[in-house]
């Protein structure tokens, strides 16, 4: 590491200013301050110094993510060869499986052959989102003629799980631009976005290609035979064909059902909320918020019921297990950019989010997602949100002190 260091001090005067490479400071800047940690000093008589900067929050919440990467890896591999073994699918005619079948593994769903097929789908997708999002956000930065940050790490986590694992690559690819560009660099990049970029891509590639995310096919990397079906749960709801019992309630829970690769498994994104949460990173208020809301539309609507409409029937607590309900609301809804900064604000933009995301699942059940429409709707509506209360604030310190 010595060595490389010493390579690095050998060659920073060519991209500071005056140097041959100065308009690609970022990008030298970048790769040193992702191998080493910076080595300036500050001097002075006062100084305010937090332990918590940009780096080590994405990181943090990267280390977060985890659990729902490594139950990415799981799922994907177990519903694939659960169903080539069990329910008589066929493999997907493509080159992962071809390289699964290469290395020698088999498709029994046992835990290492389930992690390593996974491995298989998920990775393509991860790669290519670093790829094309990293270089649009190097380039903006280039440009801009500022450092590089680190607001894209998290995004190129959160991207690909919330896809699934048949998602063609160069659907991720447009995808991704997308969302980085017209979802935070058009905004003045990381800090300045309205909307989550993650979010912005998945919902572009919903609406531009929903055959490709959307419907029974392409959510278990299989051939799926005639007469059976690869749908979410969500999507059973919706035909009436779901049925609510403990067993299935527990694997929902666990993230053994059909879906997007990494928002199944709703302990996953639970683990990950107690690291956010215990950091101070993610707001414990916007989860409640996000909780109450879905409980309190959910069983209002429950209640109602519905001879027509088969998710009117769908008990509340139903809504916290299936589809991107977890996910969104801990990973999402809490980003700190695009979210509610005040305290208030944050309960009320978390229960609107809840209310919204029951409403367009239950209410319109041709769309039984919800989640991501819900939290973009009320990105935008988080600015105003927040304005009124800090206007309330001025006001209430005002007449505290008798200020005219």
């Amino acid at each position: 590491m010595q060595a490389l260091r010493d390579f690095l001090d050998k060659h920073a005067p060519k991209f500071h200013k005056g140097g041959p490479f100065e308009k690609y400071y970022a990008f030298y800047e970048a790769n040193d301050t992702i191998l080493f940690t910076p080595g300036e000093v500050r001097k002075g008589a006062t100084h305010v110094s937090d332990a918590l900067n940009l780096k080590r929050m994405m990181v943090t919440v990267v280390i977060a993510l985890l659990p729902c990467v490594l139950m990415a890896l799981y799922n994907t591999g177990f519903q694939a060869n659960n169903a080539i073994t069990n329910g008589g699918a066929a493999p997907l005619d493509t080159w992962q499986n071809s390289i699964y079948a290469a290395l020698g593994f088999t498709y029994e769903p046992t835990l290492v052959n389930n992690v390593v097929h996974g491995f298989m789908y998920f990775l393509p997708v991860w790669a290519v989102t670093f790829i094309i999002g990293g270089h649009i956000e190097v380039a903006f930065a280039l440009v801009r003629g500022h450092e590089i940050n680190e607001g894209f790490l998290v995004t190129g986590f959160l991207f690909p799980l919330t896809l699934p694992p048949t998602i063609p690559l160069w659907q991720v690819a447009i995808g991704i631009a997308f969302g980085v560009i017209i979802g935070k660099e058009v905004f003045g990049g990381t800090g300045m976005n309205v909307l989550n970029p993650a979010l912005t891509a998945r919902a572009f590639l919903f609406f531009a290609y929903p055959a490709q995310i959307s419907g029974n096919a392409v959510w278990i990397a299989a051939q799926m035979p005639d007469g059976s079906s690869g749908a979410t749960w969500l999507a059973r709801a919706a035909e009436g064909s779901a049925q609510y019992t403990n067993e299935h309630f527990m694997d929902a829970f666990l993230g053994l059902i059909p879906g997007s690769m990494g928002e199944t498994s709703t302990l996953a994104c639970l683990l990950g909320a107690a690291l956010l949460i215990i950091t101070q990173i993610g707001s414990w208020r916007t989860m409640l918020g996000v909780v109450v809301g879905t409980a309190v539309m959910g069983g209002t609507l429950s209640a109602i019921g519905s001879d027509t409409n088969a998710m009117f029937n769908m008990p509340f607590h139903w809504h916290f297990v299936l589809g991107g309900w977890a996910f969104g609301m801990v990973f999402m809804a809490t980003d700190p950019v695009s979210s509610a900064f005040t305290e208030t604000g944050k309960l009320i933009y978390g229960f609107f989010i809840g209310v919204l995301v029951v409403l367009v699942r239950v209410v319109n059940p041709a769309y039984p997602e919800g989640m991501m429409l819900a939290i973009l709707f009320m990105n935008m509506f988080a600015p105003l949100i927040d304005h009124f209360f800090v206007q309330a604030n001025i006001k209430r310190r005002m007449a505290r002190y008798g200020a005219q």
